[in-house]
């Protein structure tokens, strides 16, 4: 018998609840895992508060990594003893789980476990957002809000290594040093300054290409009044709550604008996708040209306050869970 995290009924952390937990034997096409490390994402957040719909009770948890211990009928890619990761919706807040294998993806050796469980959500959101949603080029200008954030630390040295200046917002002065300390060319502190009118003096008038945005009500509209004129906006996130209803023609007024509110899972859909995004990651990780700052680890039976802590703003860059 293992152990997990379960949810019974949507609330705060005090309804993350460990608990004795069967993960069964891997049915056909799944694998049985153990975890080495798990990923603590805001989204997992969105799910426990309820914000998110999952049917009770539920595990929560979305990314993690591990070693193959099982492989059920018709498994071929994997064998016992692989080293692999995943990032799927659900099911990772646990010591073993089963897992579809087509949404696995083994780990080379110069990807750690902890580090493959820190990035396979924030790492190949920031590779979407870069390579996919809006494909950065060298000399084009960006803004990326909560840059001292897990994905922002990560996507901040990426675009830099793409050729880009980047530009980004944090809370505080320490958020600042760190953003500054991983890609960010400048970076405005919001609690100080007017993020919208510091973009414009930053870039002598001209404003950024592409604006990437997890925070939402906080941040809109100010955030269209960073952008060019045909530049994209780009909502993924939501953590001081949604985008307000607006009216489309807003976009026109600001400047014929581009907005989209993309996901990640639309882009890894396919097994193709999922091995290409994968693939970039580690290469970017492992050669060291992308560094994964893990500045939190809690035992997994204190997800609560790890939750708390990141919906309080007490954390920077990644937070794992180890079970």
């Amino acid at each position: 018998m293992a152990k997990a995290i379960r949810v019974h009924e949507t609330g705060g952390p005090e309804v993350l609840r460990l608990e004795d937990y069967d993960p069964g034997r891997p049915g056909p096409g799944e694998v049985l895992i153990e975890h080495k490390a798990i990923g603590l994402n805001f989204i997992d957040i969105y799910y426990r508060t309820g914000l998110y719909k999952a049917e009770t009770p539920f595990v929560p948890g979305g990314e993690g990594a591990g070693i193959v211990i099982e492989t059920g009928e018709g498994v071929t890619g994997f064998s016992p003893g692989d080293r692999v990761a995943y990032c799927v919706t659900g099911g990772a807040y646990a010591e073993r789980r089963t897992i579809a294998a087509d949404r696995l993806v083994r780990l080379p050796e110069t990807v750690s476990d902890e580090q493959a469980a820190a990035i396979m959500l924030k790492g190949m959101t920031a590779w979407y957002l870069l390579r996919r949603t809006y494909p950065v080029k060298a000399g084009e200008t960006i803004l990326y809000h909560a840059a001292a954030g897990g994905v922002g630390l990560l996507l901040g040295q990426w675009a830099k290594r793409l050729g880009a200046t980047v530009i980004g917002t944090a809370g505080s002065k320490e958020k600042v040093e760190l953003a500054r300390a991983h890609g960010f060319d400048h970076v405005i502190d919001y609690t100080k300054d007017d993020f919208a009118a510091a973009v414009k003096e930053l870039t002598g008038g001209r404003k950024c290409d592409v604006v990437y945005d997890s925070v939402g009500n906080d941040t809109f509209p100010a955030s269209l009044d960073c952008l060019r004129p045909l530049g994209m906006f780009v909502s993924f996130g939501q953590s001081s709550g949604p985008i307000p209803p607006f009216s489309i023609n807003l976009l026109a007024q600001k400047g014929s604008l581009f907005a989209t509110r993309p996901s990640l899972f639309a882009y890894i859909a396919a097994r193709k996708e999922l091995e290409t995004a994968a693939k970039d990651l580690f290469d970017v990780v492992g050669s060291g040209a992308v560094k994964v700052a893990i500045n939190q680890r809690y035992p997994l039976a204190d997800v609560g306050r790890a939750q708390a802590d990141l919906e309080g703003r007490r954390t920077t860059g990644t937070t794992v869970l180890i079970p």
